[in-house]
């Protein structure tokens, strides 16, 4: 199944980041391509959410269940939509100055060789998303004036 992982270092708490990305009711703010969400569900500890993504006229529901561990990791899985598996992870880890954070997505369409046309496109999309959310931190909790960093 192809993934993503990303690693970043942001100038915020985890309990910062891990509230903004436990806010899924707010992504249609800032998420590109989150036309809609509605979350059906929602604990201290669980979420259920869909989100309506579109780009032109092409519009898609995903379910997902959301498993919150407040302010370590918020694990996202896949319920039901147009592709045949879609699960994240998000882990917030303490740094001096910040806070680490792990993001990884690992996807499967329902068509192997859609998979392999559309994986390079999935690749730019999640990685601009993983940057809306530094961009949304940043307008949150104070301009980091680019001290973001990308970890390899």
């Amino acid at each position: 199944m192809p993934g993503i992982r990303e690693t970043r270092f942001l100038p915020y708490t985890c309990e910062q980041m891990f509230d903004l990305v436990a806010d899924v009711g707010r992504y249609g703010e800032f998420l590109p391509w989150v036309v809609a969400t509605r979350v059906r569900s929602d604990s201290e500890t669980e979420m259920v959410a869909d989100m309506l993504v579109g780009f032109k006229a092409i519009r898609e529901k995903f379910t997902s269940r959301v498993e919150k561990k407040r302010p370590e990791r918020i694990e996202v899985f896949y319920v039901d939509g147009p592709l045949k598996d879609l699960d994240n992870l998000w882990v917030f880890t303490p740094a001096p100055g910040g806070c680490e954070v792990n993001f990884c997505v690992d996807f499967q369409f329902r068509n192997a060789m859609f998979e392999r046309l559309a994986g390079q496109y999935f690749d730019r999309a999640f990685r601009k998303m993983v940057g809306a959310f530094e961009t949304r931190a940043d307008e949150l909790y104070g301009n980091s004036n680019s001290s973001a960093q990308t970890v390899a």
